[in-house]
């Protein structure tokens, strides 16, 4: 796959074969009306990659409705095939009140699409013996030693000592019972030390002027809400793994991203912060309001955030970082991959499968799965037209991916508008499936081992 990620030339669609009936064939119309049909009928037509190009063109027509409606703002389409563009698209306003349109380098803010590019950080470090799954976060951050978890049942009141320390894994699952402090039996004690209803919606850091590990320390102190081990729970798992990575490998977790993640796999619009030069290009946030018409989101922790002013210390690997749809897709290439791209090796190949591969029981949403990052489908039909042992997930933003192994797809739809009261996600999704000619069958896929890895 080049750096530039142009889009590959599709072939003109074959011209329908016309049959010319000379006196004596038209004796025969009468007799064989079906070879007549099947002559008139429009020839099949087959794209690169095996898309068709007047099915994909529907793409473009549906995306382009929700600008003129009012619905969206803008967004950004990138879908690689077997490492190649078959679609790539930007439609609407980078910001509309300055009439600036969107550009396919345009700057998103991608949330918890983070956590995928920390939870590989991790895993580089468990490759390099300096972590293990089974470590205790204290290890690396001690005020994890002693965490407490809070009653659901009275409202908090009640609060017990957790039931064994929190291990890497859990973090990397969701399953350490940690949320992002905006539960109504805990939000006021997270407020009262900063987080929760006090980080915009939970999870923002960017406003902060403190390293990430001094924020996690004081999270540690704050009750929990579910025993480790025992449910899914979404919440600041990710952002106590980006201080882990500091911590483990002794440098800052953007330092660390910077020089083994994004820089060897060309990925140069890829940070935490923007930086002054590139402003220009990280787009307006927008948000849907109750008829879902598009308006202007404000300013701070709620809207726009800090990601160009703001005082740039706390590097956020649950929800903190800015991309491109063409960065972004260079990741999701090595993963799908299996850790390699362009001859950068960034995790072994069984290391992915083990991160695509769901690891829990106790994940909510009927047919997917979780592993150490991703969300995973586990049956056919639970997301869409997704196969078995496709794997992504999504940012508050609005912007989500998906990986597909079986079809050699990588599908990533850049959006940021808070909130988001829109189906066009996972209509894309669809949308991008029903242009697929070549597909690999669904009907027989019963488990993960009919995916090829």
């Amino acid at each position: 796959m080049t750096d530039s990620l142009q889009l590959a030339p599709i072939d003109r669609a074959r011209r329908a074969v016309r049959c010319v009936l000379t006196g004596s064939a038209l004796v025969l119309v009468g007799v064989v009306p079906l070879q007549a049909q099947a002559a008139r009928a429009p020839a099949v037509v087959r794209g690169p990659n095996g898309v068709a190009p007047d099915r994909l063109a529907r793409i473009d027509r549906f995306l382009q409705q929700y600008v003129d409606s009012g619905r969206v703002a803008g967004a950004v389409a990138l879908v690689l095939r077997d490492g190649q563009p078959i679609y790539q698209k930007s439609v609407g306003w980078l910001d509309r009140e300055s009439k600036r349109p969107m550009t396919q380098d345009a700057m998103f803010r991608i949330a918890s699409q983070s956590k995928a590019i920390t939870s590989t950080a991790i895993l580089m470090l468990v490759e390099e013996g300096k972590i293990a799954l089974t470590d205790t976060v204290s290890r690396f951050i001690p005020a994890f030693a002693h965490t407490t978890v809070a009653s659901r049942a009275d409202s908090g009141r009640t609060v017990v000592p957790a039931k064994r320390q929190i291990t890497i894994k859990d973090l990397l699952t969701h399953t350490a019972g940690i949320s992002y402090g905006t539960d109504f039996f805990v939000s006021r004690q997270y407020e009262a030390k900063g987080l929760g209803p006090a980080a915009g919606f939970g999870w923002y850091t960017a406003d902060k002027s403190e390293p990430v590990c001094t924020t996690m320390e004081r999270l540690a102190s704050l009750p929990f809400v579910s025993q480790p081990g025992d449910a899914f729970v979404y919440g600041y798992n990710t952002d106590i793994l980006g201080c882990v990575v500091e911590r483990a490998s002794g440098v800052p977790l953007d330092e660390f991203i910077r020089t083994r993640i994004t820089g060897p796999l060309g990925m140069n619009d890829t940070y935490f912060f923007v930086p002054t030069a590139k402003r220009t290009r990280l787009v307006t946030l927008y948000a849907n309001d109750s008829t879902g018409r598009v308006v202007r989101a404000p300013e701070g922790a709620r809207g726009q955030g800090h990601y160009v002013e703001g005082p740039r210390q706390s590097f956020s690997g649950g929800a903190g970082i800015v991309s491109t749809a063409r960065d972004y897709a260079r990741f999701l290439q090595m993963i799908l991959n299996r850790g390699e791209l362009d001859g950068v090796r960034i995790l072994s190949p069984l290391m992915v499968d083990v991160m695509t591969s769901n690891q829990i029981t106790v994940y909510g949403s009927a047919g997917r799965g979780f592993g150490l990052g991703f969300e995973v489908v586990e049956k056919p039909g639970a997301d869409g037209l997704a196969p078995v042992g496709s794997f992504g997930w999504g940012g508050a933003y609005g912007s989500n991916y998906q990986v597909d192994p079986a079809d050699r797809l990588v599908i990533v739809f850049m959006i940021n508008q808070l909130p988001l009261r829109t189906d066009i996600a996972s209509k894309f999704h669809t949308l991008v499936y029903q242009s697929l000619v070549d597909v690999a069958p669904r009907a027989s896929w019963v488990s993960r081992a009919a995916v090829p890895r």
